[in-house]
C-alpha cells in the first residue's frame, strides 16, 4: 500500500480502473495504435500522492488476450491488486482457475476498441467465469449501444461499465442500468461528452452502490489525461459519505481482492 497526504486530505483510492503497458511483453497495434510504456513503477510514482487501497488493472485493446504482463503487474502491485482481463471463450476451466487464484476478478469485453472477445459470446462467458471463479464481466461501450443489451446484462449476475458510458445520448440507459445493480465505473472523465458532475449525482441518486472511482491512468487516447481535480470533482460532488462509497468502499465489495489495503 501507498501511503501520503496532501495538506490535511487523505486521498484514499482503490483505483477501480487502471492499465499497466509494459513493453517486455506482447503488445497488438490496436488500429495501427500503440501505447507508450507504463509501467508498475510509473503507475505507483504517479499515485505517490494517494494513499492506495488496491486497484484494477484492467487489459486494453493493444494487450488481446495476452496474460503474462497481468501476471506480472499483480506480483508487482501485490494482492490489494486484482486483474480485469480478455479471454477468449475457448478458455479452459482449468486456466480460469489459474487466473483466479492470481488475482484476476473480471472478463472484459471491449466494445468501443475492439481486442477481446465477440460481443455475442458475452452471456455465455459472464456466466460461465461466474459460475466457475465468482468473476463479473466489464464492458467498455458507448451508451448509445447498449439499449439493446438492457435485457441481458441486468440478467446476468454481475457487471460493470466502464467510463460512465462515455456519452449523453444513451445516459438515461446508464442510469437504467445502475438502478438495477450494475455497476459504473466513473473513470475516464476526459473520455465522453456528459456534464460529469450532474452524471454522478443522478448515478448515486440511482444506487449508492454503484459508483466505483478510477484514475483511467495513464488515460490512452482520452482526449485529456487524469487530474487530481478529477478526484476533487467526485469529492465535492457528493460529500463526504458519498466519497467514501465511491473513492474505495463499493470496489472493495465488488472485486474482493486477496488482500486489502
Amino acid at each position: 500500500m501507498t501511503g501520503s497526504t496532501t495538506g490535511n486530505t487523505r486521498r484514499e483510492l482503490f483505483d477501480a480502473h487502471l492499465h499497466i503497458i509494459d513493453n517486455r511483453f506482447p503488445l497488438v497495434p490496436n488500429h495501427g495504435f500503440l501505447p507508450d510504456a507504463f509501467t508498475c513503477a510509473d503507475y505507483l510514482d504517479r499515485m505517490q500522492g494517494y494513499t492506495l487501497l488496491g486497484g484494477a488493472v484492467v487489459s486494453g485493446s493493444f494487450q488481446g488476450f495476452e496474460q503474462s504482463y497481468l501476471l506480472h503487474a499483480l506480483a508487482r502491485l501485490g494482492p490489494s491488486f486484482v486483474g480485469v482481463t480478455q479471454l477468449a471463450a475457448t478458455v479452459a476451466d482449468h486456466e480460469l482457475l489459474r487466473l483466479n487464484t492470481l488475482g484476476v476478478r473480471a472478463i472484459r469485453f471491449n466494445l468501443k476498441r475492439g481486442g477481446s472477445e465477440d460481443i455475442r459470446h458475452l452471456e455465455h462467458l459472464a456466466r460461465r467465469v461466474h459460475e466457475t471463479v465468482g468473476w463479473h464481466v466489464e464492458l467498455y461501450a458507448d451508451a448509445q449501444d447498449l439499449a439493446d443489451l438492457f435485457d441481458t446484462l441486468v440478467s446476468l449476475p454481475a457487471v460493470s461499465l466502464d467510463h460512465l458510458g462515455l456519452s449523453r445520448a444513451g445516459f438515461a440507459t446508464v442510469v437504467r442500468l445502475a438502478e438495477k445493480g450494475v455497476k459504473i465505473k466513473a473513470t475516464g472523465f476526459g473520455r465522453g461528452d456528459l456534464e460529469v458532475g450532474r452524471a454522478l449525482r443522478d448515478l448515486y441518486a440511482a444506487n449508492p452502490e454503484a459508483l466505483m472511482f478510477g484514475t483511467d491512468l495513464p488515460s490512452t487516447r482520452a482526449a485529456r489525461p487524469y487530474t487530481e481535480a478529477d478526484y476533487a470533482l467526485v469529492r465535492d460532488t457528493l460529500g463526504e459519505a458519498g466519497a467514501t462509497r465511491v473513492f474505495f468502499a463499493n470496489a472493495l465489495m465488488f472485486y474482493k481482492p486477496r488482500a486489502a489495503g
